[in-house]
Formats: structure tokens, C-alpha cells, sequence
């Protein structure tokens, strides 16, 4: 079964393995499918499930509610997040401003079949509204028991400070921070986590696999594999192609025998590196079959030792991204 952290400086929990499903849910898998892989994660004791309203333009927070409907609302942890233009996407279906977070909000609700979500995120910072704006509206959502907690994604430690002192004075934690973050992509380290660890604000990381690529299906001088994620320009190929680099994927190979030492496969080993992070909450997973999850799900609660760490360290130093400066080029200056 799957290990609990808390989430944040607060009394909540998470499933440390938790589903998401960006690329997945009304994109890349078909309903049944992806019904399916709910009911999976849920026997194998995922219990916190990860969305967004801009995921297939509200279509998969739908199938969410759907693989979730008749379920004891106790029992499971609702992620969803506001941000990116959605529905006919007009000038006030998007960004962090007052009206845009009620009406994402209640379209949410509607969408998931709840009565509140349990964890409420800023999908990225809104430069073009206040942040005092962002922060009542979030405050107020909180008050009138829509959400439990509220959280953000891709906000830079200067975001999250502000964010923390102005959630504070409004009564409400600040617990959560959803940044890239893996073996391969380590910019967080250098600012974000630190700033979180001094205000109490817990990760939860989303493509801990690097996209795939730490999974070691990607080999140097060889086409990418037909239907993978690096051939579908709607389940994010752009994303995966930084990675894609011939002395990337021979550095990920050199993973192989770490793993086999581990006694992992190379997803539980990259899974299980971002857990070793005291400051990671959760990782998020998706899968397009049931079965992969009862892979990933093995992750949880492996301690990896000195030697391990830093054989992947060593590995993977030669091209692993660390500069902290990447954190602030994630949110875009305008709205979309």
C-alpha cells in the first residue's frame, strides 16, 4: 500500500503516490481506460488524485468525477487548479483575478460531482492581477468550504513568500507548491525548497519520471518509440524534447545497473529519488494502463541509501538542469 506525508505545515495528508491525470484523461486514453485506472489506483491505495480545468478544456476533471461518483467522499483527496484559459476562453476565463477564480471554481465543483475540492491551486503566478486580489478570492473560497486548502504550482520562492505573508494575515494556509521536478530537472533545490521548508509549504511534484525518459525506454541513436509520449503533440511532447539529447538518455542509461542494485525498475527508482526529498509531499503519476501503476506504486516507502544517491548523482551530474533561474521563466509575464 502507499506511505502518507503531510501536506504543508498543516494537519492533512496525501497519498505520497498521487494520480494526476494531465495527458491522459479525454486525451490520450479512452474513457473505459481511463475509468479503469482510477479504480486501479484506488485498490492500490492511492487515495489522492491530481487535475485542472485546462486538462482537455475541462473534459478531464468530467472523467475524474465520473471514475470517483458513488465513492464516500471521505475516502479520497481532490486536487484541481485555476489559471489557463478555458471554456471559450475569453478574456475572463483565465488568470488569478477574482471573478475567474469563482467561476473556476464552481465549474470545477460541477465537473467533479463534490461539494469541495480538497486542495485548490494558483496554476501559475497572475502578473497581471494583484496578488491581493488572488489571495482574498482564495480566502473566500476557503471560507465558504469549496476548498480545503489552497496551494499554487511553478511559483518562484519570492511568489511563495508573498503568497505565504498575505495567506496569513487572511487566515489560511498556504501549503502547496506543484513544481517540475525530478532526478533530470532539479531547479527547485536551490531556492523553492529551502523558502518552503522555512514557511511550511510541502511540494508535490509533478514529472518525477522526466516525461518518461528516466524510465529508460529512450535509447541514444534510436528513433523515439512508436505511441510513446515524445510522438503525441497532445500529451506533452513538447515537454519531453529537452530531454531527448543523445548524451541525456546515454546518462540515464547509466542508471540501469543502479536500479538492478536497488532491486527497482528504473520508474520506481526515479520515483523514489524525488521521495527521498523531505520537502516532496507527493509525486504525481499517470498512467494510460492500470498495470504501470502497480509498478509506480512500489515506490513508496523505498529509503535509498548513500550509495545509491550518489550514484545516480554521478550519473547524471554531466546534464541534470540545477539553476535556479529556471524557476522564474515558468509563468508566463501575460495571460495567455
Amino acid at each position: 500500500m502507499v506511505d502518507y506525508r503531510y501536506l504543508g505545515n498543516s494537519g492533512f495528508k496525501v497519498s505520497e503516490i498521487t494520480y494526476g491525470n494531465w495527458v491522459t484523461h479525454a486525451s490520450q486514453v479512452g474513457h473505459d481506460a481511463a475509468i479503469a485506472t482510477v479504480h486501479k489506483a484506488l485498490d492500490l491505495g492511492i487515495t489522492s488524485f491530481d487535475t485542472a480545468d485546462v486538462y482537455a478544456n475541462t473534459a478531464a476533471e468530467v472523467v475524474l468525477g465520473e471514475a470517483l461518483g458513488g465513492l464516500d467522499r471521505a475516502e479520497f483527496e481532490i486536487f484541481t487548479k485555476v489559471y489557463w484559459p478555458v471554456g471559450r476562453k475569453g478574456p475572463n476565463d483565465q488568470g488569478l483575478s477574482r471573478k475567474h477564480i469563482f467561476d473556476g471554481i464552481h465549474g470545477s465543483l460541477q465537473r467533479l460531482g463534490v461539494d469541495y475540492v480538497d486542495l485548490y491551486q494558483a496554476h501559475r503566478y497572475d502578473y497581471e492581477t494583484p496578488l491581493e486580489e488572488t489571495m482574498q478570492a482564495f480566502a473566500d473560497v476557503v471560507r465558504q468550504g469549496k476548498a480545503l486548502y489552497i496551494g499554487v504550482s511553478e511559483w518562484t520562492a519570492e511568489q511563495l513568500r508573498d503568497g505565504h505573508a498575505l495567506s496569513t494575515q487572511l487566515g489560511f494556509q498556504l501549503v502547496s507548491n506543484q513544481p517540475q521536478y525530478s532526478a533530470l530537472w532539479r531547479v527547485i533545490e536551490g531556492k523553492v525548497v529551502p523558502t518552503s521548508e522555512e514557511l511550511g509549504i510541502s511540494q508535490i511534484v509533478w514529472s518525477p519520471m522526466a516525461q518518461g525518459v528516466l524510465s529508460g525506454k529512450y535509447l541514444p541513436g534510436r528513433s523515439v518509440p512508436e505511441g510513446s509520449r515524445a510522438t503525441d503533440e497532445k500529451s506533452g511532447a513538447r515537454f519531453i524534447e529537452r530531454f531527448l539529447r543523445d548524451d541525456v538518455l546515454e546518462a540515464v542509461q547509466r542508471l540501469t545497473p543502479v536500479a538492478a542494485q536497488a532491486g527497482l525498475t528504473m520508474p520506481q527508482l526515479a520515483i523514489a529519488w524525488v521521495l527521498q526529498n523531505p520537502n516532496v509531499a507527493a509525486a504525481l503519476v499517470g498512467a494510460s494502463r492500470p498495470e504501470q501503476l502497480e509498478d509506480n506504486v512500489k515506490a513508496s516507502g523505498v529509503k535509498l541509501d548513500a550509495d545509491t544517491l550518489a550514484a545516480i548523482d554521478a550519473a547524471l551530474a554531466p546534464v541534470a538542469v540545477t539553476d535556479p533561474e529556471e524557476t522564474y521563466r515558468v509563468s508566463p509575464k501575460k495571460r495567455p
